[in-house]
């Protein structure tokens, strides 16, 4: 398995935590403090787009940091947190007929799978991803 992705049995489960990823506006500043922090290993992968990095503690990968992207402007920097589903199309309809808000619609990551982004009734923001086939075995 590479260390691109969680566990396999997280990142297939649905309804597991499997991802937490930090958006900032200072990538350069939040490496060096969660480094000190945490001492998590950080690798920067190619992603179409943008720039990310990997944190790993023990050899897995746990989550990643990106730049706030420009659609987030003015938005202060926040962890989010990914919960896999079978499907993220389907999530997405049944959280807006439960009273959810899209933040992000469903969208691919190519290499990765697709993932949606939502505020659920009461205002607290969460993402949801169905991982690719493969990916990351």
């Amino acid at each position: 398995m590479s260390d691109k992705c969680p566990s396999e049995d997280l990142s297939r489960q649905h309804g597991a935590f499997s991802w937490c990823e930090l958006m900032t506006t200072d990538v350069d500043a939040a490496k060096k403090f969660y480094d000190r922090l945490f001492g998590w290993q950080m690798q920067d992968v190619p992603m179409e787009g943008v720039s990310y990095t990997l944190l790993s503690a023990g050899g897995k990968a746990v989550g990643g940091m990106m730049a706030m992207p420009p659609e987030a402007k003015g938005a202060p920097p926040c962890w989010g947190v990914y919960v896999t589903v079978n499907d993220v199309d389907a999530t997405a309809k049944l959280a807006a007929e439960l009273g959810a808000k899209t933040l992000v619609p469903p969208t691919d990551i190519p290499g990765v799978g697709r993932f949606h982004v939502f505020q659920d009734p009461q205002g607290a923001a969460i993402s949801v991803i169905t991982y690719a086939a493969g990916h990351g075995m």
